[in-house]
């Protein structure tokens, strides 16, 4: 299904149109058609909060985004509130899960993190912390040669592969924690 947000893009990444997030965007259509409904997700490195937007409005339920800098943060803010969502989407200045909204325990059912393989690979045990077993996470903003190795270094942590979806030069990864 559509669904309609406005996005304004300023200083912050994330219109919907990027490869790595159109690659979350079909991952949770995929989630949808599966049947899955998660109640508690999070969107680390949010960006313009394009994703958490899209998540709370699909699934509803407690959304936290986050992100390293700023301005995204603040961009992020602005779009929750044009789209009458900032009392459905909290967002923090984070880096990675390191806040209070995110660090509890097998706190999250769906995790996004839209960020690069660095980042994607140093968060690895953090989100299997904050991850309840049975829960998603969806993992982008990877060149298709680096799936290989972030999906591999998930499935040491205790995820395994569900999708992998390449848009172009981009590739995104659902992996579900094992129970």
């Amino acid at each position: 299904g559509r669904i309609a947000l406005l996005i304004e893009a300023a200083m912050a990444f994330g219109t919907g149109h990027h490869g790595t997030t159109l690659g979350c965007l079909k991952a949770l259509d995929a989630l949808v058609d599966a049947g899955v409904r998660p109640t508690d997700i999070a969107d680390i490195g949010c960006g313009t909060a394009v994703l958490a937007m899209a998540a709370a409005r699909v699934f509803g339920g407690r959304v936290v985004a986050s992100d390293i800098d700023r301005d995204a943060v603040d961009v992020a803010r602005a779009n929750l509130a044009a789209n009458a969502m900032s009392d459905r989407v909290i967002c923090v200045e984070a880096a990675g899960l390191d806040h209070p909204d995110l660090s509890g325990a097998a706190a999250f059912d769906l995790v996004f993190a839209n960020i690069l393989m660095g980042p994607l690979l140093e968060l690895a045990p953090a989100m299997a912390r904050a991850v309840r077993p049975g829960g998603h996470i969806i993992l982008s903003g990877l060149l298709n040669e680096q799936a290989g190795i972030v999906s591999a270094h998930y499935q040491d942590a205790g995820f395994s592969p569900v999708l992998r979806e390449e848009i172009v030069d981009w590739t995104t990864l659902m992996l579900v924690r094992s129970t």
